[in-house]
């Protein structure tokens, strides 16, 4: 939805789960349930009602949390970050060296962490940013496994559609 859709989405939410020092708990069981107006709530920032239910059972279960609770904190980590102003809103295609990239993001969010930030690349193409945050949303190192994974010299960030 947000890749082929007919809104141009820029930076969406794809999730917000709970890391160890190494990897991250998943599929737990878990009283609270996912119900349709808390989904709606967030489709302005996960705009796939699949994703929202899938990083429910995945990562939400394992929150404690409420989902009204768990998506509201998504939502706050959401707002608390700021697209770098020349890559958030591409109209065409942006090149840019993965180093520098990640400099923008961390100039647009001086307080986040150098090792809070992984920038995730599928071959030449920006996926995903990846910011770590601990269980007050504030800024602090990734654990193991969280890293930047973009190896060419230069990373495409592809335009809204």
């Amino acid at each position: 939805m947000q890749c082929a859709g007919p809104r141009p989405y820029g930076f969406i939410v794809h999730g917000l789960w709970h890391q160890y020092e190494r990897g991250w708990p998943a599929d737990c069981d878990s009283p609270h349930r996912l119900e349709m107006d808390v989904t709606k709530s967030v489709m302005d920032i996960m705009p796939s009602e699949r994703l929202i239910q899938h990083e429910w059972r995945k990562h939400g279960t394992c929150s404690g949390y409420p989902a009204k609770d768990y998506f509201a904190l998504a939502r706050k980590a959401y707002e608390a970050f700021k697209a770098p102003p020349a890559y958030g809103s591409p109209r065409s295609e942006v090149y840019v060296s993965p180093a520098r990239y990640k400099k923008a993001v961390l100039e647009a969010n001086p307080q986040l962490r150098e090792k809070g930030v992984a920038v995730v690349c599928s071959g030449r193409f920006l996926q995903e940013v990846r910011v770590c945050l601990d269980k007050n949303l504030q800024p602090r190192d990734c654990g193991q496994g969280v890293r930047d994974t973009c190896s060419a010299k230069e990373i495409i960030v592809r335009p809204l559609r």
